[in-house]
């Protein structure tokens, strides 16, 4: 297990090397179908993230946490931190922007009706799940989702993604990344609970909270406290590069990192 660790912590410090300048550029609305109905999940419950950015540090112990708890095959991840360098627009001056990325677990999620064997569902609190028992890994998923926040893991063969921990919300668990998050940065909770810290938080920010990509229709349900508004599309990103390991230790090739 050490050797995995040392393994994907090597990969992490080089997803975090690179960098890009913005301005930005958005991607082309991908239609959405009619949404099959929702099931499993408690419906009393709707889960939402709010990711203070003011908080975040970049330290990649969000993405760690998950992969191990997740066990997602090395060189995949649920959720990154994707980091750039910005350049002032008026002083030129450069500064890094720290963007933790995961599924927005949307209200109106692009990749569930596209899914030919309803695989990929929405859960009655919200949230997104893959029933990998039933998914063929046919990507159509992968496609459809405007947040390049899933992909087809190679050891199961079917598509992989955020769920919050979905397993660990049902037994009263934070998710991983909640729980490791050192600055606090990761706030989970019930919407529709208004004493909770969520609602509370947002309730109070309102007029500052922003989600990515509100052009797409999706209703997303994670939201950004302190995101400046040219990170709202997809920033127009050179990639980092960075090597792919065995559980050995062993180079096995390159990957790119270009969101």
């Amino acid at each position: 297990m050490d050797k995995i660790r040392r393994a994907l912590l090597g990969q992490i410090a080089k997803l975090t090397a690179g960098a890009a300048l913005v301005p930005l550029s958005s991607l082309a609305s991908a239609g959405i179908n009619s949404q099959p109905p929702r099931r499993e999940g408690d419906p009393s419950k709707r889960y939402a993230m709010l990711i203070d950015l003011r908080a975040c540090i970049g330290c990649q112990a969000c993405t760690v946490s998950c992969h191990i708890e997740n066990e997602a095959p090395l060189g995949s991840f649920r959720t990154i931190v994707s980091q750039y360098e910005v350049e002032h627009e008026e002083t030129g001056d450069i500064a890094t922007f720290m963007l933790p990325r995961l599924c927005n677990h949307c209200d109106n999620p692009p990749c569930v009706p596209v899914c030919p064997v309803e695989a990929t569902f929405q859960r009655q609190d919200g949230i997104v799940v893959v029933d990998n028992d039933v998914c063929v890994g046919c990507a159509y998923c992968v496609q459809a989702c405007p947040y390049d926040a899933r992909f087809i893991n190679e050891h199961t063969q079917t598509a992989d993604k955020c769920t919050f921990c979905a397993h660990r919300l049902d037994v009263g668990l934070l998710p991983a990344c909640v729980e490791s998050c050192v600055g606090g940065a990761r706030i989970i909770g019930d919407l529709n609970d208004p004493d909770s810290q969520i609602s509370r938080m947002m309730k109070e920010h309102y007029e500052d909270l922003m989600v990515l990509k509100p052009e797409m229709g999706t209703s997303p349900h994670v939201f950004y406290l302190g995101m400046e508004e040219r990170f709202m599309s997809r920033p127009q990103a050179k990639p980092a590069i960075w090597d792919v390991r065995t559980q050995e230790g062993e180079e096995v090739g390159y990957e790119f990192d270009g969101h």
